[in-house]
């Protein structure tokens, strides 16, 4: 990149940074005009579901009245560009995001004048929307170059102000949110995919009309990663509330810098405390009733998993709390792991968490997932899983996890019975730790 072009985006990032949080992308789509004498520009963000892009444009009368524009992805340019992660360019045609749009011109020709450009905005592997916009004429190389950076740049733009505006929070809603729903969703990771390198991990949950309490999350330190996924027993605001207590105590004992064990021990605490507090009339009596209840399970109970593995070496750190086996895709084949399983959370203060291994090795897929993900596969022996998770072993994780999830809704006509949940890690090579250490 020219130092020209280089100071132009550095331009584009001070514009941005100076204006209002939810102006952002009307400054951006302004400096976009100038610079290109671009048209139509709008950032298209994807919905929770995964299944539609949100228009939104920066005007100001875009939050006022009625819904977002929603525009389904199935069969569109869109959604070939979030899939693919490249650039379209071609014919900026009347039905935009219409398949047939795609197909109506050679790339970098228009029938109406214009060359229309679709870009994904994406970071580290999460795919968070698509930039698109109309060209007076084709781009040359150094002008595609420029509208790919803007797009990464703009990545960056909704990172950072996503903290401070609800616009794209409500650009992502193409239907409003239940108590439980909006609970649970901030217990999810702010991104569901992070692509590192040596690893990719990717999430994706689709919940149950009452939600049923499922959680997944991970984090980078500077040792390792971290893994988990829960399932909540219950439904609706109790199911979210109990979700909710399990992980803050074990994000609370991570950040603490206490060990696998230790925030496994956390977790089955705050659930038995959580159970007890449910039980206000018991708090008031003794200790030895109080540990009595918190004994036979005080009718609260969480099973989940917790995983680690060490970047420099690939080794690996595993807790099962009586949650379904994960499965491992390697070399083609899926096998479903059979760990040790100890009691869930909740069921007694004196549980003993074992520590165990996990072989992984470099091409490996773990997939870990809740029951929800086999409650209609049970007779057949998760023989259909296993070939889903096999046919996508192909594709992104992103869009892998993307796929599981779909099949239950597909099967259980968009209402299923419990929440959905699959959190895939594919492991590449160990040794991430030795750069910029």
């Amino acid at each position: 990149m020219t130092a020209g072009n280089s100071d132009w985006l550095g331009g584009l990032l001070m514009a941005v940074q100076a204006a209002p949080p939810m102006q952002s992308v009307a400054v951006l789509a302004g400096l976009l005009r100038e610079r290109f004498s671009a048209d139509d520009i709008a950032f298209l963000i994807t919905d929770h579901g995964g299944n539609a892009v949100v228009r939104l444009t920066g005007a100001p009368e875009e939050a006022v009245g009625g819904g977002p524009e929603t525009v389904p992805l199935a069969g569109t340019v869109y959604e070939r560009v979030i899939v693919s992660q490249q650039t379209w360019v071609g014919d900026s045609g009347p039905d935009h995001g219409d398949a047939e749009d795609e197909r109506g011109a050679s790339p970098g020709t228009s029938r109406s004048g214009g060359t229309r450009v679709v870009a994904p905005v994406s970071d580290r592997g999460d795919s968070i929307g698509v930039l698109e916009m109309t060209l007076p004429a084709p781009p040359d190389a150094a002008t595609l170059e420029l509208l790919v950076e803007a797009a990464h740049a703009l990545a960056y733009v909704v990172i950072v102000n996503r903290r401070f505006t609800d616009l794209f929070e409500w650009g992502r809603r193409t239907t409003r949110l239940s108590l439980a729903s909006e609970i649970q969703h901030r217990l999810l990771p702010d991104s569901f995919t992070c692509d590192a390198g040596p690893f990719i991990v990717a999430g994706s949950l689709e919940p149950a009309a009452n939600v049923g309490g499922d959680t997944f999350d991970y984090t980078l330190n500077r040792g390792g990663l971290f893994m988990s996924l829960t399932d909540a027993m219950g439904h609706d605001v109790r199911a979210a509330q109990l979700a909710s207590a399990v992980v803050g105590s074990m994000r609370n004992a991570r950040r603490a810098g206490l060990g696998l064990v230790d925030q496994a021990d956390a977790a089955n605490m705050a659930v038995l405390e959580h159970a007890a507090q449910e039980h206000r009339v018991v708090m008031d009596q003794s200790a030895q009733i109080r540990r009595s209840l918190a004994e036979h399970g005080a009718q609260a109970l969480v099973t989940g998993q917790l995983l680690t593995v060490a970047f420099d070496s690939g080794r690996t750190a595993f807790i099962n709390a009586g949650h379904v086996w994960p499965m491992r895709l390697r070399e083609g084949r899926v096998e479903e792991l059979q760990p040790l399983v100890d009691l869930p959370f909740g069921i007694s203060p004196d549980t003993g968490y074992r520590v165990q291994s996990i072989d992984l090795r470099p091409g490996d897929r773990l997939v870990l997932l809740t029951d929800g993900m086999l409650e209609y596969e049970r007779e057949e022996g998760n023989r259909e899983l296993r070939e889903l998770i096999r046919m996508t072993r192909h594709t992104h994780p992103r869009e892998a996890v993307r796929s599981l999830t779909q099949s239950v809704l597909e099967r259980t006509d968009h209402d299923p019975r419990d929440d959905a949940t699959v959190l895939c890690l594919e492991w590449s090579r160990p040794g991430w730790a030795r750069h910029g250490a």
